[in-house]
């Protein structure tokens, strides 16, 4: 692989990493039991530490490794995951998460003094940290003098063997001090010190190191933890670590206790902490060396590489040897592959011109009336709509990935205004187009904050009504229809409508005296510059945020509609769309002219019967509101004898549509208008027949609503006069 990809893959699993990191710290408050949370943030810190170090990233070393400190003693036990420490260590993840981006490239000059001060904070909790006891009786002594003949001490103790380079001291670098920083970890318990490489004194030289250590220690900490000690100084030290007699047993219990998924001996090794990261990184290059000099039948196993360079002991090895045989028998071959999203853009892009080729070629044997064309036509169709299906669901993702980052905005939020909030989530394995997935972040985001800000109340106001102390903010995401729905709910103060419509009166928004529904008085939330916030406040209260959500969600081809209830709490629900691309469309006509409508919002087709002048017809019972498109279009022409009726439903509400043709199912690729034309109403877009015609898409949700809206009383209000005249 070469080093730029090897990069952002470093880039990709990194950020993976920090969302992981993130959401466990999100989860502290909520756990009982917070150990398994703080390992695995401290996993995350580790490993992107680790990986940095190969790229010689060294400002995200330096960073991570104070971090790290300060989790280890957290996982230790030594300080409490408090709300403050989880607060600096959001800090420090998101300065983490900076640092990833300049090296991708994506982020200016970072804000060094930023760093600084996130340091000079986790330094405070390191600086507080119970000084180690200072070590070295005579036996301990002795045993670790008989540790350096390479055999482990009788004692249960970690025998660390340690030679530093003779560039140690010229590079700025105090073994004592690594020897000093070991005892934060742990307890010296004996040590030898090595001079077999002191030359006579008028040879000397006071800029080089010539000792070397053995070392008796003792600790509960994990060997990559100690191994970390001496991160800064690994290019110009020889380290060896060899376990306890009772780690040894442990390593071999932890091994055989591993999942049936890791198969690679060097991976087991590290995961049950029998050697580390960079003794494995060591060995695979030593052992890629080998591949490349020494002949197959000369070449070592890593195993007995890990043997000879003293970073594992042989009954591990052999433990993990047996696991890795074991793992390989039974476990299902790995069918899953990373792939570009640009590749997969590019392959619906292909799909869609493979649509509208064959329908093209569907068209031609028709024409020709060849049964066997017309068979061979068929069969092509049916291989392009499950090449289309398949196409489609490669794009398709998880919305509850999404869900997950707003853990964060709720907590900071909250946070920032003093309130105590939480956040329930439901329906995260629905699933739906990428690019819609990337659109609505934004949306839901104000629609997030906005619900803290405004809807949730203070705990003293919860107190008097009743409620918890706790607020609630719910995301939940269903499909519906051939759509998705995402409902923002909380269990806050809801939405005052008398208040709302004072200000809209105060606006100008709406005529004093105008008789609006409960709906329509809600819906006034969604006007430009409307805002009923007594004070501004850095998250809200100018005006801003409502109607940028519903013209951000409308050029996603969705909709979005309110409902509260006074002292209960609000509900915003978005319909979206499930993809952008291709979709199962009906092909109906008036005149020349060929429209399209979402086969998923149609219910069914009538004929049309209704009294002459009015603008409904009676559905088995049911008042059925329609729109004639030749009318709402002004196609020329007149008329046929007998119209027909393509009856829709959008968000629990039923509209017609009075057409001249019904052409049958069609699929269609989705092309978005000009903006020459984006204020032409209840058109989405447009796509191309097989004859090569341009077919336009109809906008089922503004068409349903106004079909709806001039089936009501009529309204009088600024935006809304002309629509309910018409």
């Amino acid at each position: 692989m070469e080093l730029e990809q090897a990069l952002q893959t470093f880039i990709a699993e990194s950020r993976e990493l920090l969302e992981d990191m993130e959401s466990a710290l999100l989860s502290v408050g909520q756990a009982e039991d917070t150990s398994e949370a703080v390992n695995a943030i401290f996993r995350a810190a580790h490993t992107i530490k680790g990986s940095s170090g190969l790229f010689g990233l060294d400002d995200i070393v330096a960073f991570t490794h104070v971090t790290e400190s300060v989790l280890d003693r957290a996982r230790n036990g030594e300080l409490p995951l408090d709300e403050e420490l989880v607060a600096l260590l959001l800090a420090c993840r998101d300065h983490i998460g900076a640092l990833v981006d300049a090296a991708a490239g994506d982020a200016d000059a970072l804000a060094g003094e930023q760093g600084a001060t996130l340091v000079a904070s986790l330094r405070g909790y390191l600086d507080a940290a119970p000084e180690a006891p200072q070590a070295a009786d005579s036996e301990a002594m002795a045993d670790a003098a008989e540790a350096g003949t390479g055999e482990v001490a009788s004692r249960d103790l970690w025998h660390l063997s340690l030679r530093f380079g003779p560039n140690v001291l010229r590079d700025g670098m105090d073994p004592l001090a690594f020897l000093r920083y070991l005892e934060r970890i742990g307890r010296i318990a004996g040590i030898a010190i090595l001079s077999d490489a002191m030359p006579e004194a008028e040879a000397m030289d006071p800029e080089t190191c010539y000792l070397g250590f053995e070392i008796a220690f003792a600790s509960d900490a994990d060997k990559a933890a100690i191994e970390g000690v001496f991160e800064f100084v690994r290019d110009d030290l020889e380290l060896r670590i060899l376990p306890p007699h009772s780690r040894i047993s442990e390593y071999v219990r932890l091994i055989r206790g591993l999942p049936d998924d890791p198969v690679q001996l060097g991976e087991m090794l590290v995961r049950c902490g029998s050697v580390t990261a960079a003794e494995l990184d060591a060995a695979l290059d030593a052992q890629a060396v080998q591949m490349a000099q020494a002949p197959q039948s000369a070449q070592r196993a890593l195993g007995d590489i890990l043997l000879e360079q003293g970073a594992a002991v042989a009954p591990v090895v052999e433990a993990a040897l047996a696991r890795q045989k074991q793992a390989i028998e039974q476990r299902p071959e790995n069918r899953s592959i990373r792939v570009d999203a640009d590749k997969l853009d590019q392959l619906i892009a292909q799909v869609g011109e493979l649509i509208v080729a064959g329908a093209g070629i569907g068209l031609v044997a028709r024409r020709m009336r060849d049964d066997e064309l017309k068979e061979r036509s068929f069969l092509l169709t049916n291989l392009v709509e499950a090449v289309r299906d398949s196409a489609l669901q490669l794009r398709m993702v998880r919305i509850g990935t999404t869900f997950s980052r707003f853990q964060r905005v709720v907590y900071d939020t909250a946070r920032e205004i003093g309130k105590d909030i939480r956040l329930e989530t439901s329906g995260g394995d629905t699933e739906l187009d990428k690019t819609v997935v990337e659109k609505i972040a934004d949306p839901l985001t104000h629609l997030v904050r906005n619900a803290i800000d405004h809807g949730i109340e203070s705990a003293e106001q919860r107190a008097a009504r009743g409620k918890p102390a706790q607020g609630a903010v719910g995301l939940n995401a269903y499909h519906d229809s051939g759509s998705i729905v995402i409902e923002v709910s909380d269990d806050g103060g809801g939405l005052k409508r008398e208040r709302i419509l004072a200000k809209a009166i105060e606006r100008g928004l709406v005529e004093a005296g105008a008789p609006l529904s409960d709906q329509e008085i809600l819906n006034l939330v969604f006007e430009p510059g409307f805002s009923t916030a007594e004070a501004i406040t850095n998250l809200s209260g100018r005006g801003v945020g409502m109607d940028v959500v519903k013209r951000n969600i409308a050029e996603l081809r969705g909709s979005v509609g309110i409902a509260s209830t006074e002292g209960v709490g609000t509900t915003i629900t978005v319909r979206l769309p499930l993809t952008l691309a291709i979709i199962d469309g009906f092909q109906v006509g008036v005149g020349d002219t060929a429209f399209v409508v979402p086969l998923d919002m149609i219910e069914e087709c009538v004929e049309l019967v209704a009294e002459p002048g009015h603008d409904y017809a009676n559905l088995r019972g049911r008042v059925l509101p329609f729109i004639r498109l030749r009318e709402l279009f002004g196609v020329d022409g007149e008329p046929p004898r007998r119209e027909n009726i393509v009856v829709l439903k959008h968000a629990g509400q039923m509209a017609g549509l009075v057409v001249d043709t019904l052409v049958g199912e069609i699929q269609i690729v989705i092309k978005p208008m000009n903006r020459l034309f984006g204020a032409v109403r209840c058109i989405s877009g447009s796509s191309i027949l097989g004859s090569g015609e341009v077919a336009l898409i109809l906008d089922v949700p503004a068409l349903v609503q106004r079909a709806v809206r001039r089936a009501a009383p009529p309204v009088v209000s600024r935006q809304a006069g002309i629509a309910a005249a018409n």
